[in-house]
């Protein structure tokens, strides 16, 4: 006898079916698709370089002061590993590059090398995970002046060209190691807190530095390099050297990805509209799915109608062609579980986007009927999504959306809370 989630996906299949849709090729599409999730929610930005490491610059912060962050590798990968093991799918892991494990001594950031990364890589092949890796950037005393790669000083941009050289090496070699390709991806926090009287002159100092890190070829099997925008940060409100034109002009021109956060935009401007244009131009994107509140605040990801719209131009444009990683940090909540939210929330926009019955939209625009693409659109929001997520879930053996909170529960209370 049929169990009642099976009943309830039998009768999702028929109705999407009823509308051309077929929700076991969406179901087999979706098994392929990874999530990249951002080890630096596991521990507040802080890194690993020293004990007493905390956030600092970069125009970026994170609120709150709940118990239990990690304060290691082992206890971070801990907490990656609960969460991974409550989502459907094969996932990966995003690192910055202060998350080395330096034993204790001070290594700066033009000494970073790969050996401070072994067991990141160690863990992620014993568990068949991919791993994604970024420059840090911050948090520094060679980034307290709020320039780094733009700087007017030449010693303080040759610092930070050879740390994210550096970078680039560490994550050739995970991709290599792994056997996926490691997607490094460069933001820096450069700006001004007042309007500057040379923009250009910045401006030239930066893409003077990205050529010279860029001119250094890795091989594109085992890395792929990607540049990040933003609008504004906490401290540089007026201007910000490496802007979503400066980004856009600069990867078009020498084969990168370009990196679209989706809280580093004005907030009415729509990331979603912005995916077919830069595909029509790159063969490649780079996507921090994030939620930002009034502004770039780096909220936990939710299902919300900017993703569900982002999910939708990722599905039309070519999921092959997406790298989808989420971006966010919030100490005021349970971290693992906010991963296992934010992945969640992520799939099921995807998911959502793979039920609609597109080939039928195309058509009615075609044929100028907009009044029924509207009801169209319409129509699928109550479709019962619902149910063919909770097939997802029981074919890759975890919780369902009700089954997972009270094991996240009972991690934190055995695990999280006995942390000092």
């Amino acid at each position: 006898m049929a169990t009642k989630p099976q009943e309830a996906y039998d009768i999702a299949r028929e109705r999407y079916a009823a509308l051309g849709v077929d929700t076991e090729q969406a179901l087999a599409t979706l098994q392929g698709v990874g999530i990249s999730l951002p080890c630096w929610q596991g521990d507040d930005v802080r890194g690993f370089e020293s004990p007493d490491a905390a956030l600092s610059g970069g125009g970026i912060q994170a609120t709150g002061d709940r118990p239990g962050r990690a304060r290691n590798a082992d206890e971070l990968r801990a907490d990656l590993e609960k969460a991974l093991s409550l989502l459907p799918g094969d996932h990966r892991v995003n690192l910055h590059a202060m998350y080395g494990e330096f034993g204790g001594r001070p290594v700066d950031r033009d000494a970073v090398s790969k050996e401070h990364f072994a067991g990141w890589i160690d863990w992620a092949r014993e568990r068949t995970l991919g791993l994604d890796f970024n420059a840090t950037l911050f948090s520094h005393p060679r980034a307290d002046a709020g320039f780094t790669l733009s700087s007017p000083d030449a010693g303080t941009r040759a610092f930070w060209i050879e740390h994210v050289l550096r970078c680039r090496r560490i994550a050739e070699s995970m991709g290599r190691s792994l056997h996926t390709p490691c997607v490094h991806n460069l933001w820096i926090p450069d700006g001004m807190k007042d309007v500057p009287a040379d923009r250009r002159g910045f401006r030239e100092r930066l893409e003077s530095s990205l050529d010279t890190i860029f001119d250094q070829k890795r091989d594109p099997a085992s890395m792929k390099d990607a540049v990040e925008s933003k609008l504004f940060g906490l401290g540089a409100e007026s201007f910000t050297v490496g802007s979503h034109e400066f980004y856009l002009g600069y990867a078009l021109s020498r084969g990168l990805m370009v990196c679209l956060d989706l809280g580093h935009f004005h907030p009415t401007e729509s990331v979603a509209d912005k995916i077919s244009s830069i595909l029509l131009f790159s063969d490649a994107l780079l996507l921090h799915l994030s939620r930002p509140v009034r502004w770039d605040s780096d909220h936990v990801t939710i299902l919300d109608d900017a993703l569900e719209e982002t999910a939708r131009e990722v599905v039309q444009n070519g999921l092959d062609r997406v790298h989808l990683a989420l971006d966010f940090f919030d100490a005021s909540i349970n971290r693992p579980g906010a991963w296992v939210i934010g992945a969640r929330a992520a799939c099921k926009a995807i998911l959502g986007a793979l039920l609609e019955p597109s080939a039928r939209l195309r058509s009615l625009e075609a044929e100028g009927d907009y009044f029924r693409r509207l009801a169209l659109f319409e129509a699928l929001k109550t479709l019962p999504l619902g149910a063919v997520w909770e097939e997802h879930c029981r074919r890759n053996e975890v919780p369902g959306d009700e089954g997972w909170i009270d094991e996240i529960a009972r991690y934190d209370h055995e695990v999280l809370q006995q942390r000092s």
